[in-house]
Protein backbone atom coordinates (compact mmCIF):
# COMPACT_ATOMS: atom_id res chain seq x y z
CA UNK A 1 0.00 0.00 0.00
CA UNK A 2 1.50 3.42 -0.97
CA UNK A 3 2.76 5.62 1.88
CA UNK A 4 0.34 8.39 0.94
CA UNK A 5 -2.60 6.01 1.25
CA UNK A 6 -1.39 4.87 4.69
CA UNK A 7 -1.16 8.48 5.85
CA UNK A 8 -4.60 9.20 4.48
CA UNK A 9 -6.19 6.41 6.53
CA UNK A 10 -3.98 6.76 9.62
CA UNK A 11 -6.72 8.29 11.79
CA UNK A 12 -9.23 5.76 10.56
CA UNK A 13 -6.98 2.96 11.79
CA UNK A 14 -6.40 4.71 15.11
CA UNK A 15 -10.14 5.06 15.65
CA UNK A 16 -10.67 1.42 14.76
CA UNK A 17 -8.02 0.34 17.28
CA UNK A 18 -9.62 2.52 19.98
CA UNK A 19 -13.06 1.11 19.19
CA UNK A 20 -11.69 -2.42 19.39
CA UNK A 21 -10.12 -1.65 22.76
CA UNK A 22 -13.43 -0.32 24.08
CA UNK A 23 -15.22 -3.43 22.82
CA UNK A 24 -12.76 -5.67 24.65
CA UNK A 25 -13.32 -3.66 27.84
CA UNK A 26 -17.07 -4.02 27.54
CA UNK A 27 -16.80 -7.73 27.00
CA UNK A 28 -14.68 -8.01 30.14
CA UNK A 29 -17.28 -6.06 32.10
CA UNK A 30 -20.06 -8.18 33.55
CA UNK A 31 -22.77 -6.03 32.07
CA UNK A 32 -21.62 -7.02 28.60
CA UNK A 33 -22.95 -10.50 29.28
CA UNK A 34 -26.32 -9.19 30.33
CA UNK A 35 -25.43 -9.40 34.01
CA UNK A 36 -26.30 -6.33 35.99
CA UNK A 37 -23.91 -5.45 38.76
CA UNK A 38 -25.22 -6.37 42.16
CA UNK A 39 -26.57 -3.46 44.21
CA UNK A 40 -24.88 -2.29 47.38
CA UNK A 41 -27.02 -3.47 50.29
CA UNK A 42 -24.95 -1.96 53.08
CA UNK A 43 -21.53 -1.53 54.65
CA UNK A 44 -19.85 -4.21 56.76
CA UNK A 45 -18.80 -2.87 60.14
CA UNK A 46 -15.27 -3.39 61.40
CA UNK A 47 -14.54 -6.29 63.72
CA UNK A 48 -11.71 -7.94 65.62
CA UNK A 49 -12.25 -11.67 66.17
CA UNK A 50 -10.06 -14.62 67.13
CA UNK A 51 -9.08 -17.28 64.60
CA UNK A 52 -8.27 -20.94 65.29
CA UNK A 53 -4.62 -20.03 65.93
CA UNK A 54 -5.51 -17.45 68.58
CA UNK A 55 -4.70 -14.49 66.34
CA UNK A 56 -6.92 -11.42 66.13
CA UNK A 57 -8.38 -10.97 62.64
CA UNK A 58 -9.92 -7.66 61.60
CA UNK A 59 -12.05 -6.70 58.64
CA UNK A 60 -8.98 -5.03 57.12
CA UNK A 61 -7.16 -8.39 57.11
CA UNK A 62 -9.70 -9.73 54.62
CA UNK A 63 -10.15 -6.54 52.58
CA UNK A 64 -9.29 -6.49 48.89
CA UNK A 65 -10.97 -9.79 48.06
CA UNK A 66 -14.53 -10.87 47.42
CA UNK A 67 -15.85 -12.83 50.41
CA UNK A 68 -18.60 -15.21 51.41
CA UNK A 69 -19.57 -14.77 55.07
CA UNK A 70 -21.51 -17.26 57.20
CA UNK A 71 -22.57 -17.31 60.87
CA UNK A 72 -22.71 -20.71 62.58
CA UNK A 73 -22.17 -22.73 65.75
CA UNK A 74 -20.41 -26.06 65.82
CA UNK A 75 -23.06 -27.98 67.75
CA UNK A 76 -25.80 -26.96 65.34
CA UNK A 77 -27.88 -30.09 64.66
CA UNK A 78 -28.97 -29.25 61.13
CA UNK A 79 -28.33 -26.26 58.88
CA UNK A 80 -24.80 -25.22 59.91
CA UNK A 81 -23.06 -28.47 58.93
CA UNK A 82 -25.07 -28.70 55.71
CA UNK A 83 -24.23 -25.13 54.71
CA UNK A 84 -20.58 -25.51 55.68
CA UNK A 85 -20.41 -28.61 53.49
CA UNK A 86 -21.86 -26.58 50.60
CA UNK A 87 -19.20 -23.92 51.20
CA UNK A 88 -16.51 -26.62 51.17
CA UNK A 89 -17.81 -27.75 47.77
CA UNK A 90 -17.68 -24.12 46.62
CA UNK A 91 -14.12 -23.94 47.92
CA UNK A 92 -13.16 -26.93 45.78
CA UNK A 93 -14.65 -25.33 42.66
CA UNK A 94 -12.76 -22.10 43.28
CA UNK A 95 -9.49 -23.95 43.84
CA UNK A 96 -9.76 -25.45 40.36
CA UNK A 97 -8.98 -22.10 38.74
CA UNK A 98 -6.74 -20.76 41.49
CA UNK A 99 -9.11 -18.01 42.64
CA UNK A 100 -9.62 -19.37 46.18
CA UNK A 101 -7.39 -17.51 48.62
CA UNK A 102 -6.13 -15.24 45.84
CA UNK A 103 -9.25 -13.36 44.73
CA UNK A 104 -11.87 -14.95 46.99
CA UNK A 105 -12.01 -15.79 50.69
CA UNK A 106 -14.58 -17.25 53.09
CA UNK A 107 -15.31 -16.03 56.61
CA UNK A 108 -17.23 -18.27 59.03
CA UNK A 109 -18.07 -16.69 62.39
CA UNK A 110 -19.21 -18.61 65.46
CA UNK A 111 -21.78 -16.99 67.74
CA UNK A 112 -21.39 -19.57 70.56
CA UNK A 113 -18.10 -18.69 72.31
CA UNK A 114 -18.98 -20.72 75.41
CA UNK A 115 -18.84 -24.01 73.52
CA UNK A 116 -16.95 -23.02 70.38
CA UNK A 117 -13.39 -22.97 71.61
CA UNK A 118 -10.60 -22.65 69.08
CA UNK A 119 -10.12 -26.41 69.28
CA UNK A 120 -13.83 -27.14 68.73
CA UNK A 121 -13.99 -24.79 65.76
CA UNK A 122 -10.86 -26.27 64.18
CA UNK A 123 -12.24 -29.79 64.58
CA UNK A 124 -15.48 -28.63 62.93
CA UNK A 125 -13.63 -26.93 60.06
CA UNK A 126 -11.38 -29.93 59.51
CA UNK A 127 -14.43 -32.15 59.03
CA UNK A 128 -15.13 -30.16 55.87
CA UNK A 129 -11.53 -29.99 54.62
CA UNK A 130 -11.43 -26.23 55.06
CA UNK A 131 -8.35 -24.64 53.52
CA UNK A 132 -7.20 -22.03 56.04
CA UNK A 133 -5.23 -20.22 53.33
CA UNK A 134 -8.53 -18.79 52.15
CA UNK A 135 -11.08 -19.62 54.83
CA UNK A 136 -11.22 -17.82 58.18
CA UNK A 137 -13.01 -19.47 61.11
CA UNK A 138 -13.55 -16.84 63.79
CA UNK A 139 -15.00 -16.49 67.29
CA UNK A 140 -15.62 -13.61 69.67
CA UNK A 141 -17.84 -12.10 72.31
CA UNK A 142 -21.41 -13.25 71.71
CA UNK A 143 -22.95 -9.80 71.81
CA UNK A 144 -20.28 -8.42 69.49
CA UNK A 145 -20.95 -11.20 66.98
CA UNK A 146 -24.75 -10.76 67.27
CA UNK A 147 -24.36 -7.06 66.50
CA UNK A 148 -22.08 -7.74 63.53
CA UNK A 149 -24.50 -10.35 62.19
CA UNK A 150 -27.60 -8.17 62.60
CA UNK A 151 -26.21 -4.77 61.62
CA UNK A 152 -24.02 -5.82 58.70
CA UNK A 153 -25.65 -9.01 57.38
CA UNK A 154 -29.32 -8.83 58.45
CA UNK A 155 -28.76 -12.15 60.27
CA UNK A 156 -30.78 -12.31 63.47
CA UNK A 157 -29.66 -14.74 66.18
CA UNK A 158 -32.04 -15.75 68.97
CA UNK A 159 -31.30 -17.72 72.12
CA UNK A 160 -28.14 -17.81 74.19
CA UNK A 161 -26.88 -21.38 74.24
CA UNK A 162 -26.52 -24.43 72.04
CA UNK A 163 -29.91 -25.84 73.08
CA UNK A 164 -32.02 -22.88 72.05
CA UNK A 165 -30.17 -21.03 69.29
CA UNK A 166 -32.19 -20.00 66.25
CA UNK A 167 -30.68 -18.01 63.41
CA UNK A 168 -31.23 -16.95 59.84
CA UNK A 169 -29.30 -19.33 57.58
CA UNK A 170 -27.94 -16.72 55.19
CA UNK A 171 -24.68 -16.44 53.29
CA UNK A 172 -23.43 -12.89 52.80
CA UNK A 173 -21.55 -11.71 49.73
CA UNK A 174 -19.05 -8.93 50.40
CA UNK A 175 -17.00 -7.05 47.83
CA UNK A 176 -13.36 -5.97 48.06
CA UNK A 177 -14.44 -2.60 49.51
CA UNK A 178 -16.33 -4.17 52.45
CA UNK A 179 -19.77 -3.57 50.99
CA UNK A 180 -22.53 -6.14 51.29
CA UNK A 181 -23.66 -7.04 47.78
CA UNK A 182 -25.82 -10.12 48.29
CA UNK A 183 -27.63 -12.29 50.84
CA UNK A 184 -28.49 -15.85 49.92
CA UNK A 185 -30.75 -18.32 51.69
CA UNK A 186 -28.60 -21.41 52.09
CA UNK A 187 -31.76 -23.48 52.46
CA UNK A 188 -32.78 -22.68 48.89
CA UNK A 189 -30.82 -25.62 47.53
CA UNK A 190 -32.52 -25.43 44.15
CA UNK A 191 -30.96 -22.05 43.41
CA UNK A 192 -28.16 -21.57 45.92
CA UNK A 193 -25.71 -24.25 44.86
CA UNK A 194 -21.90 -24.50 45.04
CA UNK A 195 -21.77 -23.65 41.34
CA UNK A 196 -23.96 -20.57 41.83
CA UNK A 197 -21.88 -19.35 44.80
CA UNK A 198 -18.58 -19.94 42.98
CA UNK A 199 -19.73 -18.10 39.85
CA UNK A 200 -21.25 -15.23 41.83
CA UNK A 201 -18.26 -14.57 44.05
CA UNK A 202 -15.86 -14.81 41.09
CA UNK A 203 -17.94 -12.30 39.13
CA UNK A 204 -17.77 -9.95 42.11
CA UNK A 205 -14.01 -10.40 42.42
CA UNK A 206 -13.63 -9.28 38.78
CA UNK A 207 -15.35 -5.92 39.34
Amino acid sequence: MPVQTLKKYKWTWILLVLALGMAVYLVADSTAFGKEKLPVIGEVQDFSLENVDGEQITLADTQGKARLVYFFFTECPDVCPITTFMLSQTQDLLKQDGSFGKDVEFVSVSFDPENDTREAIKAFADRFQADYNGWYFLRGDQEQVRKLAADSFKVLIAGNNKDNFAHANLIGLVDRDNRLRGLYDAGDTENVTPEFLADTVKDLARE
